[in-house]
């Protein structure tokens, strides 16, 4: 690599300890045009220890056809530190993930036609799909252009008949739709970073009664030389024994009851446990797992 920029280093000289193998993703969003910039994703695929204060050299970012669609290059920004000092060492969250803001740029265009109709109608596809937000959404603008404009296909598109005085002017009309106002069903929805530890929860995130539990067993093992003596008047020897002691310690975890609880009760059992972050992520994913979390449960 440092021979294609040309420089010329011979390899015994080298010393790669600051230098890491990292993997690039990024999304590439609809609409997106040349030059436009994205956020990228880095996560090292080597054994760095750190990402901290990295620099990404230019990346090529290829799709599934394995053509280049954008490429990255820039300063590298963590959630977390990892410090070393001697036979210490101190480190927060995940220091071989990072992000990139804004440092890459769309170098091909995805070929995409939003005007393109079925049947003679648009297709009006909704972020997230859900029914009752669906049928909302028709009724709105029914409201406003007349009745049979919109139709619910499905949890997730809606059908839109172009009205008449709009027959000249297809982005107005969806600037009009944009513009109404809609209530979408509020669905419960916990959202993860286990690289830096955050858990935000949503207002209609409920469990049902479920019994929560935390805690943790630690053992610690320990061996010491202790001199043992010879009887007195034998022809024994001074020598050293090795004895081994483990000390186990259990932190205390109450058990708590909670039925039909809303968020407040849901952090109240949480901190009632003394939960840390990385602890109510283990905590919700297992209320998760018994069915007992009205919510769903994303980890990013």
């Amino acid at each position: 690599m440092l021979s294609h920029f040309g420089i010329t280093v011979e390899p015994q000289d080298l010393r790669s300890r600051n230098i890491a193998a990292v993997m690039v993703t990024a999304t590439l969003p609809p609409f997106a045009r040349t030059g436009d910039r994205l956020d990228v994703t880095v996560s090292s695929i080597g054994d760095a220890k750190s990402l901290q204060g990295g620099l990404l050299l230019q990346t090529p970012l290829q799709g599934a056809d394995n053509q280049v669609y954008a490429v990255a290059q820039g300063p590298l920004s963590i959630g977390g530190f990892n410090v070393q000092s001697g036979g210490s060492q101190t480190q927060k969250n995940h220091p071989t993930i990072a992000r990139g803001p804004s440092i890459g740029i769309v170098e091909r265009e995805v070929a995409g036609d939003f005007l393109a109709t079925q049947d003679g109608r648009l297709r009006l596809i909704l972020h997230y799909a859900d029914f009752t937000t669906a049928a909302r959404t028709a009724e709105s603008i029914n409201d406003v252009f007349g009745a049979l404009t919109a139709e619910a296909m499905d949890s997730g598109t809606v059908l839109l008949n172009l009205p008449s005085m709009y027959e000249d002017d297809l982005i107005g009309f969806l600037a009009a739709v944009e513009d109404i106002k809609v209530t979408p069903d509020t669905a419960g929805r916990v959202v993860v970073n286990e690289r830096t530890g955050t858990v935000v929860i949503g207002q209609a995130v409920g469990i049902a009664t479920v019994a929560v539990a935390h805690g943790s067993l630690s053992v610690t093992i320990t061996t010491e030389r202790e001199v043992v003596q010879p009887p007195s008047l034998s022809l024994g020897e001074t020598d050293f024994e090795e004895q081994t002691y483990i000390e186990v310690i259990e932190e205390e975890a109450p058990l708590v009851l909670v039925g039909g609880a809303t968020i407040g009760d849901l952090v109240n059992v949480l901190n009632a446990v003394g939960a840390s972050p990385r602890d109510i992520i283990a905590v919700l994913q297992a209320i998760k797992e018994a069915g007992a979390l009205y919510g769903q449960l994303e980890i990013i």
